[in-house]
């Protein structure tokens, strides 16, 4: 089953400006909008961000990208250490 995480933006504009998706978000706030966005348990939607965030490490400790669309890269750097490249017009201060 994919993952539903909280809405994107359609029009283009970026994620967090939109006010869908805060770069200080918590776990348990993402996990509560994706719960009532979904009609699901908050227990099955912490068991889908949990599923998110083990993709995007599998795919880091493979030594490959993990792009979340609208929001940015995360990328595995040869001396070991992991970046997030925002996405392109993107607020992350």
């Amino acid at each position: 089953m994919p993952y539903a995480l909280p809405e994107l933006p359609r029009s283009g504009e970026p994620a967090c400006r939109a006010g869908r998706l805060k770069p200080e978000m918590k776990k348990l706030e993402i996990v509560r909008r994706m719960a009532r966005r979904n009609s699901i348990g908050r227990a099955e939607a912490a068991d889908r961000v949990d599923g998110v965030v083990r993709q995007i490490l599998s795919r880091l400790r493979k030594g490959q990208d993990a792009n979340l669309p609208g929001l940015g890269k995360f990328s595995h750097a040869r001396d070991g250490s992991v970046t997030f490249e925002p996405a392109p017009g993107q607020d992350h201060e």
